[in-house]
């Protein structure tokens, strides 16, 4: 019970902490109007190039808005600390520092979540996308999934500040690589063989499968092997962002750059 309450109540007192998106007018301007202009831009352009339907392109997209405030946040969990010069007192606590970091991971996936389903939800009613009511709810596990899987790429992301000066760097490299790579806009069968490999271990690719799946009424026994993949990638990125933040701890102690910009 001590270690749920460090991972529940521990991240949302640090996400109230180090959340930059301030002010309400930020936060409904960048992550949640922006990522629908951003879904409508590729709706249009697959239109055009006929690359593909409605369908592949919004569900796509509205699980692919997640991952900005899931990855930058995951980034920030770590990254913000060393910014602000606190990062010292965390790791000096006697607590797991891997619960500490893995509990931060849950508000920004929560703040995924919500983007995802507010994107999906407005860009179906001004364009017309028809989604069946019992799709809903697998629908929803799917984008939750895929914004958990995201919250744990970005914190492998910022287990890297512990070592690089400007992480941010890294954290927008992988978002457009998410955005190329993960299927959401390019069908992985359209991708060269190594490419659709590498989309095979990031984030979002298996959510946004079974999340069109759902779409397309085929159900959740149908969906259910992409969206056992997503979380097992999730997994995978909480087991190495664990072991990133360890290592990558040792060896800052033992340089005394912990807290260097």
């Amino acid at each position: 019970m001590r270690t749920l309450r460090l991972v529940t109540v521990g991240g949302m007192i640090a996400y109230r902490a180090l959340f930059n998106w301030t002010r309400p007018a930020l936060f409904v301007g960048t992550l949640l109007i922006g990522p629908v202009f951003q879904l409508l831009f590729f709706a249009y352009l697959g239109r055009q190039l006929r690359v593909g339907d409605d369908q592949f392109f919004l569900v796509g997209n509205a699980v692919f808005t997640a991952s900005m405030a899931c990855v930058f946040g995951g980034t920030m969990a770590v990254a913000n600390e060393r910014r602000f010069g606190t990062l010292g007192h965390v790791l000096l606590s006697p607590r797991s520092r891997t619960a500490v970091f893995w509990g931060r991971v849950l508000p920004y996936a929560g703040n995924g979540l919500l983007i995802a389903v507010f994107t999906l939800t407005v860009a179906s009613l001004m364009l017309g996308l028809r989604i069946p009511l019992t799709a809903l709810p697998g629908l929803a596990l799917a984008m939750a999934a895929g914004s958990l899987a995201c919250g744990f790429f970005g914190l492998t992301l910022g287990a890297l500040g512990l070592r690089f000066r400007d992480v941010f760097v890294v954290s927008n490299v992988a978002m457009a690589l998410l955005l190329l790579l993960t299927g959401v806009n390019v069908p992985a069968g359209s991708l060269p063989p190594w490419m659709a490999a590498v989309g095979e271990v990031l984030p979002i690719t298996h959510a946004a499968e079974a999340a069109r799946l759902l779409a397309a009424g085929r159900g959740l026994d149908a969906a259910a092997p992409a969206l056992g993949q997503e979380l097992l990638v999730g997994a995978g990125y909480a087991v190495l962002a664990a072991v990133l933040l360890r290592v990558f701890e040792a060896e800052s102690r033992r340089r005394a750059s912990l807290d260097t910009l």
